[in-house]
């Protein structure tokens, strides 16, 4: 069996669906006939946002896990790890002077990212593997964008091995990144990483459509290179746990909701669907801010809202599987039209409606109109939202549609075999 090697920072026990992505395929890639091997960071020196040791089930037997030493540049400019951010400061918009003075410090003395303090470990332990191992194929994935630089050096030193950079989500295009005040200086160095990451890698995979135009138009000439594997879901995430009735119709959330994600549209047609006589339950597992948290508890009735904290992925697939409709919110921001989130396919394999916020124009409406597994709406159409709602409470959108087999991550799997020949 041909082995690769696969390069992350985030792996179980971190949490999050950067760590699902990579975690799946490697479930399922042996099943083509490729033997994953794992280089990431040992947990204790670790900077995760959040853990998830129920992830760890998923982690096959017979795949090989190396971890090195990291340093946590975040100790030097956050004193409460807590507040570590995944991917950046999407949902800690801090406008104090301490806030805007360590999002300098991160924006400008820490390119591409703070993780970046993993990378002469994690290179070391690299070319031990590759040498003893006999590796001639390599995948970095990120974000944090600064493990690419680990696969640019690794070309360098080994041209002969078969490099596939996978991209998440933007990198100097991303919508936050003016948070972080980079200079003239700062934006052409890491432009320019960027750039060689995109040129050297010998196949670049992203996860939608529009983010593989974005990377385009950030090196112009690699759209031959540039290869769509969407994220998934994991049937065996959902065996064994039938769908359920929850009594009370219920609209089911989960994940984030900062001050980038509008709910004004949402709270008006839910409003409107309570005052029309209906009892409902919105229920929120994951980070929620107090203003936010504000604005639901100004619904009318008892009984209406319910928040959960951050949960376990297990716990989160059965609130899915308890629930009437999943509401699903993207964040209004620029290039906001290549978001596919990964949840979405979860919420897909869950066989219930799916009601979108976000751009009726971009890769997820484009996803639940195809495969009528829900609407996309604009974020301040009360009225469509209202009648979204009335229409899943009559049953008129009914779940248990049969998910399309080319999103499960075991066909996934099989796309990024095929990569890999």
């Amino acid at each position: 069996m041909k082995k690769v090697l696969i390069i992350t920072y985030y792996w179980p026990p971190s949490g999050g669906a950067g760590v699902q992505r990579w975690l799946k395929f490697a479930k399922y890639l042996p099943q083509y006939g490729w033997e994953p091997v794992v280089l990431t960071v040992d947990t204790d020196y670790a900077a995760y946002p959040v853990i998830d040791t129920s992830l760890e089930k998923d982690v096959p037997e017979s795949v090989k896990v190396y971890r090195t030493k990291a340093t946590d540049w975040f100790r030097l400019y956050r004193s409460d790890k807590s507040k570590i951010p995944s991917g950046g400061f999407a949902t800690n918009k801090d406008n104090s002077l301490r806030g805007k003075v360590s999002r300098f410090i991160r924006g400008n003395f820490f390119i591409p990212d703070p993780r970046r303090g993993w990378n002469r470990f994690a290179i070391r332990k690299a070319i031990e593997i590759i040498n003893n191992e006999g590796i001639n194929n390599i995948i970095t994935t990120s974000p944090p964008h600064s493990t690419q630089l680990i696969g640019l050096r690794l070309k360098k030193l080994f041209p002969h091995l078969k490099w596939i950079a996978d991209l998440r989500d933007p990198w100097t295009g991303i919508y936050y990144y003016k948070l972080f005040y980079p200079t003239i200086i700062s934006k052409a160095i890491d432009k320019s990483l960027e750039k060689a990451v995109l040129n050297k890698a010998d196949v670049i995979t992203t996860v939608s459509p529009s983010l593989g135009k974005h990377f385009e138009f950030r090196a112009p000439g690699i759209n031959d290179k540039i290869k769509i594997i969407s994220n998934g879901y994991d049937e065996s995430d959902f065996e064994n746990i039938p769908a359920s009735n929850p009594g009370r119709f219920t609209i089911s959330y989960t994940g984030t909701i900062s001050e980038a994600y509008p709910i004004d549209g949402f709270i008006k047609g839910v409003r409107e669907v309570i005052e029309s006589g209906n009892e409902i339950t919105i229920s929120f597992t994951g980070h929620i801010p107090e203003f936010q948290k504000n604005k639901f508890n100004s619904l009318p009735g008892k009984d209406i809202i319910n928040f959960l904290p951050y949960s376990d992925h297990a716990t989160v697939v059965r609130q899915m599987l308890s629930s009437s409709v999943q509401l699903l919110i993207l964040p209004k921001v620029p290039d906001n039209k290549c978001f596919l989130q990964g949840k979405l396919f979860e919420y897909i394999a869950s066989g219930k409606p799916i009601l979108c916020l976000g751009p009726v124009d971009g890769d997820t409406a484009e996803i639940l109109k195809q495969g009528s597994f829900g609407a996309c709406l604009d974020y301040d159409d009360s009225e469509g939202i209202a009648s979204f709602i009335s229409k899943s409470i009559a049953e008129e959108y009914r779940g248990g549609k049969t998910p399309p087999g080319q999103f499960s991550r075991r066909a996934l799997s099989g796309n990024i075999a095929q990569l890999l020949s």
